[in-house]
């Protein structure tokens, strides 16, 4: 048996019908977005770009906190991720040249709350 035969996880080579559905491995996920629009926004508002992606995250209905340098969200897997290309797109449709998402996304069984508590 080769080092890389060895290195795989029987989940490397089970069949995609043998994995476990996404929504069975578990709770919430905690996801950052950070939009990168260009421009940023409109010399009325200039940040009216990153506003429309911010709105999306609001209407969205899951936990979120805005912050200095991205927005955090938590929730079900689905709607986590549904939310995170709405607010993409939402960039996009504002009105920019181009745009550019960093996002980060945690499948952990923790909270924000239980992740920051300890500095707030």
């Amino acid at each position: 048996m080769s080092a890389t035969e060895r290195a795989r996880s029987p989940e490397d080579t089970a069949s995609r019908d043998e994995r476990p559905d996404e929504r069975q491995r578990g709770g919430i996920l905690i996801a950052e977005i950070q939009v990168a629009p260009s421009p940023p926004g409109t010399a009325e508002n200039p940040h009216a770009h990153v506003e429309a992606a911010i709105a999306v995250i609001q209407a969205s209905g899951l936990r979120y906190e805005v912050g200095a340098l991205g927005t955090t969200l938590e929730g079900e897997a689905d709607e986590v991720w549904a939310t995170l290309r709405a607010a993409h797109e939402a960039m996009l449709a504002a009105g920019v040249t181009a745009g550019l998402s960093h996002v980060k996304v945690a499948s952990v069984n923790r909270t924000m709350d239980s992740l920051t508590a300890k500095f707030r």
